[in-house]
């Protein structure tokens, strides 16, 4: 209710899943690795006027990477680049229309 009485979304934490009988298990970005369809998660926000900073939400360790569970430094940049394209790709939609 707190951040429904400020009338807009100040940044946006991006992430993947895979819906489960109990829960959910975090997934790579791609809309095709989980359940959400982040395209249209993406053009929501668009279309809304969102203007805030989007970011990738957690990193899967992969590559050999080691650190920190959750903090993958190689999928959160895939994710990152990822979210970009999608972005420039609804922007470029709309200014066709």
């Amino acid at each position: 209710a707190k951040y429904a009485a400020m009338g807009r979304i100040h940044f946006v934490h991006m992430r993947n899943v895979q819906v489960l009988d109990n829960g959910f298990e975090e997934r790579a970005h791609l809309s095709s690795c989980g359940s959400l369809d982040m395209y249209a998660i993406m053009k929501a926000l668009y279309d809304n006027g969102f203007r805030g900073y989007i970011r990738p939400d957690h990193g899967r360790m992969i590559w050999g990477e080691t650190g920190r569970a959750g903090y993958g430094l190689y999928d959160r940049a895939l994710g990152a680049t990822y979210l970009n394209g999608l972005w420039e790709a609804i922007e470029k939609a709309d200014k066709n229309k």
